[in-house]
């Protein structure tokens, strides 16, 4: 009995070691991530916006600060003419203008700073799910980042879809499609909510 069980064995695995096993094509790419931010035309269109604003307000600081150096070169002149008292309390005045000027060009760059980082981060995140879900429609196992934040050292060309990416992305801004930001988790809290 027991040699029938062990020949029912070795049967067996003589069997298994000669199934050759299925091999899945593992299909993958990359996006480099830097030519994509380069190329997609919301972001280029973004990064106008917020340059032409950084202009605009720019401009509006840049006359205050015309006029205050005006001020500053007017008040050198007339100070001995007006006398020591009159020279402290304006040049106080001064001062504090000067202070002012330097406050104001600080909170300007930190609102524009704020306002085009909280777009370019909804941006970016939109950018994150629309190559998600490109992969899923392709195909792909795994699509790369490459660019400033590397996570690959190298890759052959042959598998480099920035331009298809490119391509799509501009397409879906050109016809007014916006893209979709929502994660995952949030999409699935909502349907978890429904049912």
């Amino acid at each position: 009995m027991k040699k029938a069980l062990v020949i029912i064995a070795l049967s067996i695995s003589v069997v298994a070691c000669n199934k050759t096993a299925e091999v899945k094509e593992v299909k993958t790419a990359y996006v480099d991530t830097s030519v994509l931010m380069k190329e997609y035309t919301e972001a280029k269109d973004l990064e106008a916006k917020y340059k032409a604003q950084a202009e605009e307000k720019g401009r509006q600081l840049q006359a205050e600060i015309t006029r205050f150096k005006q001020d500053a070169a007017n008040f050198q002149s007339q100070a001995q003419a007006n006398g020591q008292a009159w020279a402290q309390q304006r040049g106080a005045e001064l001062q504090k203008r000067e202070q002012q000027l330097g406050y104001a060009q600080q909170a300007l760059a930190q609102q524009l700073q704020q306002e085009s980082g909280a777009e370019m981060d909804t941006l970016v995140t939109g950018v994150k799910k629309f190559i998600k879900n490109y992969g899923k429609e392709k195909g792909y196992s795994y699509i790369y980042g490459t660019g400033d934040a590397a996570s690959i050292l190298y890759a052959e060309d042959k598998y480099d879809i920035t331009k298809d990416i490119v391509k799509a992305l501009n397409d879906n801004y050109k016809a007014g499609t916006k893209l979709d930001t929502k994660s995952d988790a949030k999409a699935k809290d909502t349907t978890t909510a429904k049912k």
